[in-house]
């Protein structure tokens, strides 16, 4: 660990370099750094066992130097809470940041619980249903092709720190999915049985489409399964992260009923 070193200048290159991390959705393929904010999800990145390689600090939380974050990461900056507000992309900046390694690619698990993402375009939609897959015991998210970047700030913060306790992959083939040992599982808006009225294979691998269009056919093709959530209400359809969470939570419930 090397002394904390304090920035002064907003044109200093480690800080414009910060900006265009925390900006840019797809930086991190490049760079290989990805950038948390606020103490959530830097807490839950610790939790995890995941250590920074900076901690970036406010100067009201680095205090006298007796912060609980110093000394955290191998390498510490603390910025005047004017700088570091110019970096953040919070409407309400917090005071500490990370910059993490991005972690290694992983193989696909062909036998775990997994959600599939299926061209999932919204950052907040793609990061709510990661929470959801790991409040429910879902261990894997496969992202296909043109799904929102799995690792892009919006989606951490969408996220909740769930990234850290689940194996993603992201810019797969959907050819890939024939590889996977459970059944594939879809969702409709009008077609196929209410899902409470469903028997739920579980482990499985939830399908969850774009926005607009669903699943989309190939897949749904492939699917041992396909079940709709019923709305009494009246309205057309559930926003993805919505249904995601019903489907999730219902085929956990189911699991532990078994």
């Amino acid at each position: 660990m090397t002394a904390p070193q304090f920035i002064t200048s907003r044109d200093n290159p480690q800080l414009r370099a910060l900006r265009k991390l925390a900006g840019d959705n797809t930086g991190y393929r490049a760079s290989g750094k990805i950038w948390v904010e606020g103490e959530h999800l830097c807490s839950a990145a610790l939790l995890r066992g995941v250590r920074p390689a900076l901690a970036v600090l406010a100067a009201s939380l680095w205090g006298d130097g007796k912060s609980p974050w110093s000394g955290i990461a191998p390498n510490t900056l603390v910025l005047s809470d004017a700088l570091f507000k110019s970096i953040s992309v919070l409407e309400s900046p917090s005071a500490i940041g990370f910059v993490l390694d991005l972690p290694p690619a992983h193989s696909l698990n062909a036998a775990v619980a997994t959600v599939v993402l299926d061209r999932v375009q919204d950052a907040g939609n793609v990061g709510s249903i990661l929470r959801s897959a790991a409040a429910f015991g879902f261990q894997q998210v496969i992202a296909l092709r043109e799904t929102a970047a799995l690792w892009s700030p919006k989606v951490l913060r969408a996220g909740m720190g769930a990234h850290f306790g689940l194996n993603l992959l992201e810019g797969v083939d959907a050819d890939a999915l024939a590889s996977l040992q459970v059944p594939l599982v879809v969702t409709s808006s009008h077609e196929g049985a209410l899902i409470q009225d469903a028997r739920l294979p579980f482990p499985c691998a939830w399908v969850l489409g774009h926005e607009g269009q669903g699943v989309s056919p190939a897949l749904v093709a492939r699917a041992a399964l396909q079940v709709r959530i019923g709305q009494p209400g009246g309205e057309e359809s559930l926003n993805v992260a919505a249904a995601a969470a019903i489907c999730l939570h219902t085929s956990a419930a189911g699991a532990r009923a078994s």
